[in-house]
């Protein structure tokens, strides 16, 4: 592969940009597999904040992968990955908010977040008897004594910070 796509020096070093897009790209990827591993394997069904976590992440991608379109030091390709640090940072702001629901140190959402869109009074009751329900405030596993959520933040916002750092010290470089 062409080593100005990739972002790496001609001794085969990837430099500081370089590594922030890789990180950039697989960061969201990597959390977005974890999420939907544990809810298709593990059992978790996400809640509506854990949504808006996904879609941060997904937001995320498009800018990652479009940054492997340009030299890793380019400013096109800068832009990019600091695009997807930005959303990568959003999804670990809600992550944030989310685990501070659940330690109730925030009041969550009091009003119900789903649409009948148009149905009957039979089909609704059905729907809704039918429906998995998945409460914001409350933590359905922890891990080393952390939320999903919180670890999310963590990941999240370190991750982004680390891209940050990255990818701007790679513009003086």
């Amino acid at each position: 592969m062409n080593q100005a796509v990739v972002g790496s020096r001609p001794s085969g070093r990837l430099d500081s940009a370089g590594l922030a897009r890789i990180i950039a790209l697989l960061l969201p990827a990597a959390l977005l597999a974890g999420a939907y591993g544990s809810q298709y394997i593990g059992g978790l069904y996400p809640c509506e904040m854990c949504w808006w976590q996904r879609y941060a992440h997904f937001a995320a991608l498009v800018p990652a992968a479009f940054a492997f379109t340009a030299h890793a030091r380019s400013s096109r390709a800068r832009v990019l990955t600091l695009l997807a640090a930005l959303a990568i940072a959003t999804s670990g702001a809600i992550g944030v908010y989310h685990a501070g629901v659940e330690a109730k140190i925030f009041e969550g959402f009091t009003t119900c977040t789903a649409t009948s869109k148009g149905l009957n009074h039979a089909e609704l009751l059905n729907q809704i008897l039918h429906a998995r329900f998945v409460r914001c405030d409350e933590v359905q596993y922890r891990f080393l004594g952390l939320s999903l959520a919180a670890w999310n933040a963590i990941l999240s916002l370190g991750g982004a910070a680390l891209i940050a750092v990255l990818t701007l010290r790679g513009k003086r470089a």
